[in-house]
């Protein structure tokens, strides 16, 4: 290509000579000599033309690209902020839920390194490249005050740290109990425990095992969709969507007992009749539009009398509405209701049902904390009551032993007693047998003797009689013989 287009310049070089040398009969000097002039400049600025030219190309080119590369950006950046069907939820939702959960989580402090081994007064410090490097004030101003790590009062939750293997990322690990900021600086706090801690968290810290912490403004609140498998969707079948039952079993499968894991696993799933009335939602349609007060008017805390007020309102601020206005229905719209009190809209013909299903009821981890340990301080008096009654207990079965040992004793005595009483016992029934035969004998005696007494008395009888009758001496005496 180069050598053709060298070919046209030569081509009309010639041209435009001969063309002159046609007309030098008919012009003068100072006509021929611009012409040729303009003749070489045309052609010596031919190469800087065609290079620009090339370069504007090249421009143009890189522009359309550019152009294309700005759209497909553009493209590319509304779906990253605002999502899509293939993609799912986009920058704004998933930043919503970072916020919802940053406000649910309350402030954090992680990667404090505890200093000392003492579970009565904690001492944490910023690890050095995390801590606040003080700005140098400049000449003729006054230094900028230095602000407190955490303010002082503060009660927070302490949890120790562990390297994930698979992450290699520090994580919460072990719950060390509630404390109390003491005292703060810019990078070291002072906690005390606000009741007394369990022998494990004791160890736990004394022993220098928990190096590394956590500190947290707020207990989280319990959810659902943390045990949704990623990507499940919500169906018929279960309205939150598929849980995670490996996740599930990992952590909790050796924490809880089988009926709480069983809860965890059958969350969004259909209700049944066995299932306790606070666990049973259902699914309702709006036959017709509808507006509701959610949020509660009450200003005071979840602390000064639980989340909810007397009508079921919110009053945590974790729980409110972002926008604070009152949730509106559409006639068409499905939501999921509590059973418990849906009776009211049902009856109004606000809504018509359509299912029922199992929500597993959330816990309140503060509530929960303060219950296991109110349960645990009762169960260690109840232990301390039984190891009481177990030492009393043992005692006497200590005296009961030596009771029965005495009374052992007694029983071989009573028995070499009873044996010579069998003896005796035999002797005094011989004796007695005999005596009776020897009384029946006397009896028959005296029987036979009171016979002949009394055959005597009948003869005496007759012989008073005949001595009555006059007979004489000598009857009488022969009578008598």
């Amino acid at each position: 290509m180069k050598f053709v287009i060298i070919g046209v310049f030569v081509v009309i070089l010639i041209a435009f000579f001969y063309l002159v040398w046609k007309a030098a009969q008919n012009w003068r000097w100072y006509q021929i000599v611009p012409v040729c002039i303009l003749m070489i400049l045309a052609m010596l600025f031919t190469v800087p033309t065609a290079g620009v030219l090339k370069s504007r190309a090249s421009w143009h080119k890189k522009k359309e690209e550019l152009e294309l590369q700005a759209a497909q950006l553009k493209s590319e950046n509304r779906v990253l902020k605002y999502g899509d069907a293939t993609s799912g939820k986009g920058l704004t939702d998933l930043s919503r839920q970072v916020a919802k959960l940053g406000i649910e989580a309350g402030r954090s402090w992680r990667g404090l390194r505890m200093t000392n081994g003492d579970s009565q007064s904690v001492i944490l410090n910023v690890v050095p490249d995390e801590a606040v490097i003080p700005v140098a004030p400049v000449e003729g101003e006054e230094p900028l005050p230095t602000l407190p790590l955490i303010p002082e009062g503060l009660v927070v939750y302490g949890l120790a740290e562990a390297i994930n293997p698979q992450t290699q990322m520090a994580v919460p690990t072990f719950y060390l109990g509630e404390f109390k900021v003491t005292a703060s600086t810019a990078t070291q706090i002072t906690l005390a425990p606000t009741t007394p801690l369990e022998e494990a968290q004791k160890q736990a810290i004394d022993s220098g095992k928990a190096r590394q912490w956590s500190v947290y403004e707020l207990l989280p609140l319990d959810g659902h969709s943390p045990f949704i498998a990623e990507g499940s969707a919500p169906s018929d079948e279960n309205w939150l969507g598929r849980v995670d039952e490996e996740l599930v079993k990992r952590l909790l499968g050796k924490r809880v007992d089988a009926d709480t894991l069983q809860s965890y696993l059958d969350d969004g799933r259909r209700a049944t009749a066995d299932d306790p009335p606070l666990s049973r939602w259902i699914k309702v349609e709006f036959l017709k539009n509808h507006t509701e007060n959610v949020d509660s008017t009450d200003q005071r805390g979840a602390l000064d009398g639980g989340f909810f007020d007397g009508s079921g309102r919110a009053v945590d601020a974790r729980l409110q509405r972002a926008d604070g206005k009152p949730a509106t229905f559409r006639k068409g719209d499905t939501i999921l209701i509590q059973e418990i009190g849906s009776d009211e809209w049902i009856d109004e013909g606000i809504v018509k049902l359509l299912d029922r299903y199992y929500l597993r009821p959330l816990n309140d981890y503060r509530f929960i904390l303060r219950h296991i340990r109110l349960r645990l301080s009762e169960l260690a008096n109840r232990t301390d009551e039984l190891n009481e009654q177990k030492g009393q207990l043992d005692e006497a079965i200590d005296k009961s032993n030596g009771m029965l040992v005495a009374n052992t004793e007694i029983k071989v005595k009573l028995e070499q007693d009873l044996n010579q009483f069998k003896i005796e016992t035999a002797a005094i029934r011989q004796y007695t047998q005999e005596m009776a035969d020897s009384l029946a004998t006397m009896k028959k005696e005296m029987a036979r003797l009171h016979k002949q007494n009394i055959a005597l008395e009948m003869r005496l009888g007759q012989l008073h009689r005949s001595l009555d009758a006059g007979a004489g001496v000598g009857n009488l005496t022969m009578a008598v013989q």
